[in-house]
């Protein structure tokens, strides 16, 4: 499974380092954030620094408390304002981190970094968004409606399909907020419960079936992992099954037909590319159990790098190990950095 990767012959003249000369490329790791993955944030960082090869990085960490305030101070939104720092690795999940935000800090400060760009970071984050530009390119996504906190305010609201539904903030991961819904009744307290996190909400009709997990990774030409399959231990695959519980199932590879491994593989890369993401990014599939069709549930931009994480366990049975996929994301980083220096933005 090739991967064309950068040489990281850059040079300070571009203001980028040319590690191939300077010896180790020094790294910023930025974790933690004012999201409700705060802590799976820190848990991914704690891996990811556990990884990295301390023979070519030299780390330097960058930790934002729950109030927002970074320790051991904040990055300078300015190009050469930031001179200890070759690569940033935003660890960051969830809002005010995966969502662009981060990313424009970044691009400000003409830092190379890990991962999505700003517009591939919004759009991946807002699932109603990234549902209707999958669907525009003829891909496979749930009927879905979106309803502001204050249409959720209204009592129950019609949905065009029957229960039951599941009950999601726009812009969250990690199940945070998220509900199934049987009735009106369980309708309301779940509006009311992703009203908490987000402005916009969005309602998806449930389906009955499988949930599976497709790992990409790349920048032009992106391939997919081996995937998975998620069985969860409650009636759907929630924050505490995730991180807290640990009985969850995972079988890995997901027992699939040949035919349905390579039409996920490829719906995975697809997505990835229908929203412009570059570096990483984990696509989430439904298959309803009566028929075998599949859906394109979401995609996480920064999925998560814990012990237990699916994202770097589907890249290891697909022969790529924790340590070197670190290694690929951040050459990928660096590619990336080195093609935009040649763009000319002023006469």
């Amino acid at each position: 499974m090739a991967l064309r990767v950068c040489t990281r012959e850059l040079s300070r003249d571009n203001g980028v380092l040319d590690s191939t000369s300077q010896g180790k490329l020094r790294l910023a790791l930025i974790y933690g954030g004012r999201s409700g993955e705060h802590e799976i944030s820190i848990r991914s960082a704690e891996s990811v620094k556990k990884a990295l090869n301390k023979v070519k990085y030299e780390l330097s960490e960058y930790f934002i408390d729950k109030q927002g305030k970074w320790h051991p101070g904040a990055l300078l939104p300015e190009p050469y304002g930031n001179p200890g720092i070759d690569v940033a690795f935003p660890m960051l999940h969830g809002t005010f981190g995966e969502d662009g935000t981060v990313q424009g800090l970044l691009e400000l400060a003409e830092l190379p970094y890990v991962g999505a760009g700003v517009l591939a970071s919004a759009v991946a984050m807002d699932k109603p968004m990234t549902k209707r530009l999958c669907k525009e390119a003829g891909l496979p996504v749930v009927d879905f409606v979106v309803l502001t906190r204050e249409q959720a305010k209204s009592g129950c609201p019609h949905l065009p399909f029957p229960f039951p539904a599941f009950v999601k903030p726009a812009n969250l991961g990690s199940s945070v907020g998220i509900s199934k819904v049987n009735n009106c009744e369980e309708l309301k307290v779940a509006l009311a419960l992703a009203a908490q996190f987000d402005r916009k909400i969005v309602v998806e009709r449930g389906i009955q079936g499988r949930e599976f997990e497709c790992a990409v990774l790349g920048g032009d030409e992106p391939i997919a992992s081996t995937p998975c399959e998620i069985i969860p231990s409650q009636d759907f695959y929630t924050y505490e099954d995730k991180y807290l519980l640990d009985e969850a199932r995972i079988e890995l590879p997901a027992k699939l037909t040949p035919d349905q491994t390579s039409e996920m593989r490829r719906l995975a890369v697809a997505c990835f590319e229908t929203v412009a993401c570059e570096g990483m990014g984990r696509v989430d599939f439904l298959m309803d159990g009566a028929t075998g069709e599949l859906f394109i549930n979401e995609i996480n931009t920064i999925p998560g790098f814990t012990s237990i994480s699916m994202y770097p366990k589907m890249w290891e049975h697909s022969g790529i190990g924790y340590s070197e996929l670190l290694d690929r994301l951040i050459d990928l980083a660096l590619e990336r950095a080195r093609a935009r220096h040649e763009i000319q933005y002023s006469r």
